[in-house]
C-alpha cells in the first residue's frame, strides 16, 4: 500500500467542494449500485461517513483524472463492464 498522508486543502475549494457533493450523492441518494459506492459504504462502516465521503471524493478525483488522460468512459460496474453512455 502506498501511503500519501492525509488529504490537503490544496487546489481550487470549488473543485473540492464539488467533489465532496458528487461523493455525498454517490453514498447516499444514487439508487443504482456501484463499485465505488460499495467501496464507500465500506468504509463508512468501518470509520464514519465523513471519511467516507472523502475518500470517495478522493477516488473520483483520481478516476477522473484517469479518463481524461485516457478517453474511457466511466465504467459503472468494472464486473459487468457496464459503461456511462452519454447522448
Amino acid at each position: 500500500m502506498d501511503y500519501n498522508g492525509r488529504i490537503s486543502k490544496r487546489g481550487d475549494r470549488v473543485v473540492r467542494h464539488q467533489l465532496y457533493e458528487a461523493a455525498n450523492s454517490i453514498l447516499t441518494r444514487v439508487k443504482k449500485p456501484s463499485s465505488l459506492q460499495a467501496w464507500g459504504l465500506r468504509i463508512a462502516k468501518r470509520s464514519g461517513m465523513k471519511k467516507a465521503r472523502i475518500a470517495v471524493a478522493r477516488k473520483l478525483a483520481v478516476i477522473m483524472h484517469q479518463m481524461l488522460q485516457t478517453g474511457e468512459l466511466f465504467c459503472f460496474n468494472p464486473a459487468t463492464g457496464e459503461r456511462a453512455v452519454y447522448a
